[in-house]
């Protein structure tokens, strides 16, 4: 396996790295970070790094892309805890990982891009998305160029994690087609919800945290932890994240709020407005997730009918029951403050404004 060299530090991403920890996982994990965050701050430097190595093209127009979409698509959620993970188990350097924790920011970020060009989203973190910016073609391909590049740096693996990258995207592509088979359904139950969730955001992050203890060499029963870890977080981040499309700041998120109402996308917060909803109101908040083109007015009815079932409460307590199985995954993990860190985390994923 080889390695890039070692790149400089990177005292402009501390900023950054703060607000990531804050801002994604709440101020409590933050003032917890302490005497760690300048090691994670050179951590992510590398990995951003390694990212930025394989991003250029014959073609600048396509080098342009690829970099605009890296510099919108996500927060790098994926990277901080594969090297928080890697140093819980033991690890004193992420360097083994750089390649590793790049491909699956690739990965996720490829499918960001893809994603907008199927939501027809105009921004992202507060930016032109990608089809707007460069239209729907440059950004259909900019997100094949992305995964390419993703398993070029997987390559450097062994065959079991390059298998481990490719049943991740796997699961991405089922978790979209069985999330579009459902749209504008609300008769398709939490069950179905669930295997959405599972392939669409749960098995990258499990993907990735598996992959990280096997390069650690760590026993079986420990890469089960960071597996079931890696599921548990994942499902309570997407909770919270249906919770924030309906009540988050949309200036924190970046984009407009209502995006699953908007396009008929049966969250759990939905799922549980209609099932508390008298048969009148029912009737009713089917009758407006249902409709292909929603106004404003719809989608604010919707919101107000969410908001009379009192369906807030129960989904914030589901995302807090998966956060606490993903916290309680962590017992064969010997303690350390990165240990301690990973279980924050998780806390501190059902607490974020965006």
């Amino acid at each position: 396996m080889t390695s890039p060299s070692p790149s400089p530090a990177s005292d402009a991403l501390e900023p950054s790295l703060e607000a990531l920890v804050s801002e994604t996982f709440g101020p409590a994990a933050l003032s917890q970070v302490g005497e760690l965050l300048p090691v994670l701050v050179r951590d992510l430097a590398d990995v951003d790094w390694r990212l930025a190595q394989v991003l250029g093209s014959t073609y600048a127009q396509l080098t342009e892309a690829a970099r605009y979409a890296c510099s919108t698509g996500g927060k790098r959620v994926r990277p901080l805890l594969m090297a928080v993970s890697y140093r819980a188990l033991g690890a004193t350097t992420t360097r083994p990982i750089h390649s590793l924790a790049a491909a699956f920011q690739l990965i996720h970020t490829a499918t960001l891009v893809h994603d907008d060009v199927i939501d027809h989203a105009e921004t992202r973190r507060g930016r032109p998305s990608m089809p707007r910016a460069f239209g729907v073609p440059l950004a259909i391909v900019s997100g094949d160029y992305l995964f390419v590049r993703a398993f070029e740096l997987a390559a450097e693996y062994p065959r079991s994690i390059l298998l481990k990258c490719g049943e991740a995207c796997a699961d991405l592509v089922e978790g979209e087609v069985l999330e579009e088979a459902s749209r504008f359904e609300l008769a398709s139950g939490r069950e179905h919800y669930l295997r959405v969730v599972e392939r669409k955001t749960a098995a990258i992050i499990a993907a990735a945290l598996s992959s990280v203890a096997e390069i650690a060499e760590v026993p079986p029963p420990m890469i089960d932890a960071l597996t079931h870890y890696g599921r548990a977080l994942g499902i309570a981040f997407q909770i919270r994240d249906d919770l924030l499309d309906v009540y988050g700041d949309p200036d924190l998120l970046g984009k407009p709020l209502f995006t699953d109402l908007r396009e008929g996308n049966a969250t759990l917060l939905s799922l549980e407005a209609y099932d508390r909803l008298d048969p009148k109101r029912q009737a009713e908040f089917e009758a407006l997730f249902q409709l292909r083109h929603k106004r404003t007015k719809h989608l604010l009815r919707l919101k107000e009918l969410t908001d009379l079932s009192g369906a807030g409460a129960p989904v914030a307590s589901r995302a807090s029951e998966w956060a606490d199985r993903a916290v309680r995954a962590l017992e064969p993990v010997p303690p350390s403050p990165y240990r301690g860190l990973l279980e924050l985390l998780a806390h501190g994923a059902v607490d974020r404004r965006y």
